[in-house]
């Protein structure tokens, strides 16, 4: 009997090493390696550590001026390096967050020549296998997206990735809902582009290492896991405000985001419930990567939340395929191509079936 179960133990190991063998073989060969090495960070427990030992901080514009276009035809150019070489190392680590006094926003458009209207950009000099879409809710926090905006372009361009940036600015001063915003900025990058990840993004908070790839492998992810205000170390388990990424596909399959919370805290345990419901894995980066500036008087108050209570979980299940990204309602008021993002301005208290209203 003994033997038997060892002889079936084995045979259990062997198939889940090569099954792990033929995920990181595909993913090589799609130039996944970092969404491989991701994949696989919830096998690991990050540690607590809050610095890089011997790596200086780096501008984020640093180099970007050698990024150009080529003399060559656009079907023509090369794919893009997984790794980027010598003399152009994009990727160097941890990044110096500088909050300039008085900028502006034509600041920060002379800063980013490469930039399309929208907010679009790709690589002028090869091709990238990354397309990204940034969804920022926005609450009239403009100082803030001046920050974000000057900060984010390059550490976007060190990633040679293709992206866009959409602002989704709520109108008539309701309570603020981060959730139907996030669902109403997905909606419209879609009509947009076909992009393969969509990052959901918090306007105050600032990346502070570019080895924290804003590309999305096989699972969801949680980025922003270690934020300056909370010492750099996880707010607590179920936290999943700040900066988190899905797949298209992955955004279906939870319904989107809740469109009931308005002004509240249980938002990021929502998100949470429908990812454990709908048994899907979840990546965060190491703690020396995931490192994020908070700037000040941000709206982000999810780390006032309480764990899940008893029922919670019970509580989403009975209503998640209802609320979400298949009873969203509300008006586009208008579509406008910045220099630097895609601004949508949306009328959000249209009522979905069965939505509260606020007062």
């Amino acid at each position: 009997f003994f033997p038997r179960m060892e002889q079936q133990r084995g045979l259990l190991l062997l198939l889940l090493g090569l099954q792990l063998l033929m995920m990181g073989a595909l993913l090589c060969q799609n130039h996944h390696l970092h969404g491989f090495t991701s994949s696989l960070r919830f096998l690991t427990q990050d540690k607590p550590e809050v610095s890089s030992p011997g790596i200086p901080r780096q501008d984020v514009y640093s180099n970007i001026s050698q990024i150009h276009h080529v003399d060559i035809r656009r079907e023509d150019l090369p794919n893009c390096p997984i790794v980027s070489p010598p003399p152009l190392p994009l990727l160097g680590g941890p990044l110096k967050v500088m909050i300039q006094e008085n900028l502006t926003m034509e600041q920060v458009v002379e800063k980013n020549p490469l930039v399309e209207l929208g907010g679009q950009y790709q690589p002028p000099n090869c091709w990238t296998w990354h397309h990204t879409a940034i969804v920022v809710p926005y609450y009239g926090q403009a100082q803030h997206l001046q920050h974000l905006l000057f900060h984010l372009h390059p550490f976007l361009q060190r990633q040679q990735l293709h992206y866009a940036i959409y602002v989704v600015n709520q109108v008539n001063n309701t309570a603020f809902n981060r959730g139907k915003l996030r669902n109403v900025g997905s909606w419209e990058a879609m009509q947009e582009e076909d992009w393969d990840c969509v990052f959901f993004h918090d306007v105050n908070l600032l990346p502070e290492d570019n080895r924290n790839l804003y590309i999305c492998d096989i699972f969801s992810a949680h980025v922003s896991v270690a934020i300056d205000k909370f010492n750099y170390k996880m707010w607590m388990p179920s936290y999943l405000g700040g900066v988190f990424a899905l797949r298209p596909v992955h955004y279906l399959k939870i319904n989107g985001f809740p469109n009931t919370y308005w002004d509240r805290d249980r938002e990021d345990n929502d998100i949470a419930a429908r990812l454990e419901l709908n048994g899907m894995l979840l990546s965060r980066p190491h703690l020396l990567f995931g490192r994020y500036h908070m700037l000040e008087d941000g709206l982000d108050h999810s780390h006032e939340q309480s764990p899940k209570s008893p029922g919670f979980l019970a509580e989403i299940q009975s209503r998640w395929q209802q609320d979400g990204a298949n009873s969203l309602g509300y008006t586009l008021l208008s579509k406008e191509l910045q220099p630097l993002y895609t601004n949508l301005t949306v009328d959000i208290t249209v009522p979905a079936p069965g939505a509260p209203v606020p007062s």
